[in-house]
């Protein structure tokens, strides 16, 4: 759940913000909204009203103390609150996010995939009939869909079934769900079109 007051574009660029963080040179005591801003190619007053949110106002010409402001980060993105995820759908792009180390970074755990072909895969993939008893076990929260569009609707009530809170959906298509059970859509194809075009339209402003 993202924390009241903090918006949905604040909660993006707080991964980024970290990293810098984490990437300034040992004992770095002190940072300014200004040097983040510089460093990330972002605006500055974009940058102060996030890290205002979070930590409140750095101080005049000292800006903000470097591990109170990481510390702070971290507990919104929810660092020590682990999240147990799963993938249903195995094909490519369902096992590059299961290979994907990235994820523990924040917190996220996810240690299997579901598919209906799964015998003789990888480690890691259980076929879908062990769906239900996985994620009651293990108490998984968040499902992640990487299955076809014709596929997606009866896959995303197996789990909430499963008793899955949340669904991160890569599939094209959209999902008809219960009160209380969250989503988020992804189309990447469309996300790398829209990118394409302002590639585009920036190239023509050069002429």
């Amino acid at each position: 759940m993202r924390p009241e007051g903090i918006s949905r574009a604040t909660m993006g660029r707080l991964p980024e913000y970290l990293r810098y963080l984490e990437g300034l040179p040992r004992g770095t005591r002190r940072v300014s909204a200004t040097a983040i801003a510089r460093g990330l190619g972002l605006g500055e007053v974009q940058v102060r009203k996030d890290l205002a949110s979070v930590c409140g106002a750095g101080r005049p010409k000292v800006g903000y103390d470097t591990g109170v402001l990481a510390r702070s980060i971290r507990a919104v993105l929810g660092d020590g609150d682990d999240c147990e995820a799963v993938i249903v759908g195995a094909g490519k792009l369902g096992t590059a996010l299961l290979d994907f180390s990235g994820f523990a970074e924040y917190g996220i755990r996810i240690r299997r995939a579901f598919d209906i072909h799964a015998e003789g895969r990888e480690e890691g993939v259980l076929p879908m009939e062990e769906l239900r008893s996985y994620c009651t076990l293990h108490q998984v929260e968040v499902g992640i869909l990487t299955v076809p569009p014709e596929a997606a609707q009866t896959c995303a009530d197996l789990l909430v079934g499963a008793g899955v809170r949340a669904i991160f959906c890569l599939s094209p298509v959209r999902l008809t769900l219960p009160p209380g059970v969250s989503v988020k859509y992804e189309n990447m194809a469309l996300s790398l079109a829209h990118l394409c075009r302002r590639a585009k339209e920036n190239d023509s402003r050069l002429y």
